[in-house]
């Protein structure tokens, strides 16, 4: 990517938007556009912001025939924790299937030269073996409690990977493990668990509450990448070499998606511990068996984009501390 080229954020006042965009601006990147559903920060004057419906098939349709990026980072998504995934699974397996099918096809249509599009590490199979890799999608059962939010992702590693089988496009994927940082979703139930704990020992240090209640045994095993990483990992993938790209994401039937992680994992109750710590609540965890764990363990193999010159550089300690002052500052979403 060249710092002049037009460059199309779908979905820039999320999480994993707001970072892109700003590491694009980082770089000097000087013609950013990005669709906001709702309101978002305030980028500057290189970044310019369009709202836009992306479940709107014609609309999407002609605001790619009007602004013909040249490159794309499909960000956009309904996303939320365990229990959003549990409660609203109809509307997480038909929004994001209608957003990534309405982008990717917008995107071809227009000639769009580069696409990224946002995965998650759910795709993969609930007892897939440990630490997972590309090649185990589609090898087992997924975990019940998100599989219309993973059959989506899944389907949008597909499209990508047909469009360029069908029409020579450059679309690829990348699978991050969860994120957090700033912009996160502190919403007391429907968020991830990361920011939930940490608005959770917020609370209960402000209130003076002698426990904090954490769901699940405390034994399933999560790995942690700060959204600055990852926004850094998108724009690595984006700006391989064409020969690179071709040979690692384009050549089928090789992957066209890599995974994006740190490589470590902790237990919920060795996150929990990290979080109450940073936070400075001094109470009792207490462990809800009866709330279910998800998948028992989710880390990914992340040694190809680490043999493609990539890894990440934001320990969890270190992210932690910055996302709490980040939420202490106002930026936290709370609502709810």
């Amino acid at each position: 990517m060249k710092t002049t080229d037009k460059i199309l954020i779908a979905g820039a006042a999320g999480m994993v938007g707001s970072a892109i965009i700003r590491a694009l601006l980082a770089q000097g990147f000087q013609n950013i556009v990005g669709t906001i559903h709702n309101a978002a920060p305030d980028f500057g004057a290189r970044v310019r912001l369009e709202k836009l419906d992306l479940l709107d098939q014609r609309g999407v349709k002609a605001f790619f025939e009007r602004e013909r990026p040249e490159h794309v980072f499909l960000a956009a998504a309904k996303v939320g924790g365990i229990h959003a995934n549990n409660t609203y699974p109809a509307s997480f397996i038909h929004d994001n299937l209608v957003i990534q099918s309405n982008v990717i096809h917008s995107a071809y249509e227009s000639g769009v030269d580069r696409l990224l599009f946002l995965g998650s590490s759910c795709i993969y199979p609930k007892l897939a073996p440990q630490p997972m890799r590309e090649e185990h999608l589609l090898t087992g059962p997924l975990e019940p409690t998100n599989e219309p939010y993973a059959l989506a992702k899944i389907a949008g590693i597909k499209m990508c990977e047909s469009y360029n089988r069908q029409y020579g496009t450059k679309f690829v994927a990348v699978m991050p493990t969860n994120l957090y940082g700033p912009g996160d979703n502190f919403h007391a139930v429907n968020s991830h668990v990361l920011p939930a704990l940490m608005r959770r020992f917020h609370e209960a240090k402000e209130s003076g509450a002698r426990e904090v209640v954490v769901w699940g045994t405390g034994k399933a095993r999560r790995e942690f990448l700060h959204v600055d990483d990852m926004a850094q990992a998108c724009l690595f993938v984006m700006n391989l070499e064409p020969g690179t790209l071709k040979e690692e994401f384009l050549s089928y039937s090789r992957p066209c998606f890599v995974n994006v992680g740190c490589g470590t994992d902790v237990t919920i109750r060795e996150l929990a511990e990290t979080v109450a710590r940073i936070v400075g609540y001094d109470g009792k965890l207490v462990l809800d068996a009866e709330k279910p764990d998800g998948t028992p363990k989710k880390l990914l193999d992340v040694s190809r984009l680490t043999g493609l010159g990539w890894k990440a550089g934001i320990g969890l300690e270190e992210g932690v501390g910055g996302a709490y002052r980040w939420f202490l500052d106002g930026g936290g979403r709370c609502d709810g």
